[in-house]
């Protein structure tokens, strides 16, 4: 099984790595369009090979997308970072040509590929590329829920002081900082409601905390995170890669479905090796529903940008 991951910085090389670690693909393709770049991470990463005991076979290319051929599934984390005094219009601008190019190279070589996209702002470019491809919607996927619920489930298990791995917890809506929607009603410890052991105060603050888990951590680093966003494609993608059925929240196009329409937007989704494969209902109560509704205003504001740009 072959997966390819578009662009080579941070996130596109932790991507790569969580891939070969977790023995999830036969080989992983990097493609970046900075000269020898991804040749230079791919040749560093298959030097770990050895001493992490995987076989996965990780090569490197500077822009040429015949090595991608055949991809399974493929990963689109290029683009820019938005910029000290950069408008949304111009970093929607610079990223959708990106986003633009990079799919439909893609599909030139791997038409029956799933697309996995990172790239920001995420909401936006799922919908730009599911668009412009006109592909089944199903293989198109945006990630961003599934990391935003690995901060909620970090934040609350910090909070209960309990394993991470005993707690369940989930964030719809749009991948922002005023758009993600930690479910903390829904939130439990080992099936218990996180209510009962704590309060209404620290449970709004771990959903506040959440929200700008990104903003905190590039402020801390300087940069955008990378573990985090890696590890979250490489467990979407094992859910492709060996059908699994898992229940991720993923960017995905909406036609009804919680109310609204020609959308993508973060929602709870089985995943399988045919993308995103069922919709599953949460049953919001009115303050959720309203709250989702917002987020779905806001990215469908960023949306507009495109057809203003003459993008779609």
């Amino acid at each position: 099984m072959k997966v390819s991951v578009i662009g080579a910085g941070n996130v596109g090389a932790s991507c790569a790595e969580y891939i070969a670690l977790n023995k999830i693909a036969s080989e992983v393709v990097i493609l970046d369009i900075k000269p020898n770049f991804a040749e230079g991470k791919a040749t560093d990463l298959m030097q770990t090979a050895t001493l992490n005991g995987f076989n996965t076979r990780i090569s490197g290319s500077t822009g040429d997308y015949s090595k991608t051929a055949g991809s399974s599934v493929v990963v689109i984390t290029s683009g820019i970072p938005r910029k000290p005094g950069m408008t949304r219009e111009e970093l929607i601008g610079i990223n959708a040509g990106i986003v633009k190019d990079v799919t439909a190279n893609i599909l030139k070589y791997s038409p029956e590929a799933i697309i996995i996209v990172v790239s920001n702002p995420m909401d936006t470019m799922t919908y730009l590329a599911l668009k412009d491809s006109k592909l089944p919607k199903n293989r198109i996927i945006g990630m961003g829920g599934i990391l935003d619920s690995a901060r909620f489930k970090f934040y609350l298990s910090n909070a209960l002081n309990a394993p991470a791995s005993d707690i369940n917890g989930v964030v719809i809506g749009g991948h922002g900082d005023t758009t993600m929607i930690p479910l903390t009603r829904l939130a439990t410890n080992t099936g218990v409601p996180v209510s009962q052991f704590i309060d209404a105060a620290t449970l709004q603050k771990v959903a506040a905390d959440t929200m700008v888990g990104g903003a905190t951590l590039t402020g801390m680093l300087g940069t955008s995170a990378w573990y985090a966003p890696g590890a979250a494609v490489a467990a979407l993608v094992n859910s492709i890669v060996n059908d699994q059925k898992k229940l991720f929240p993923c960017c995905v196009y909406l036609d009804g479905e919680y109310g609204q329409k020609d959308i993508c937007l973060g929602v709870p989704v089985v995943i399988g090796k045919n993308g995103w494969e069922k919709i599953v209902d949460y049953k919001l109560n009115a303050e959720e529903q309203a709250a989702f509704n917002k987020s779905a205003d806001a990215v469908r504001s960023m949306n507009s940008v495109l057809s203003e740009m003459k993008v779609i």
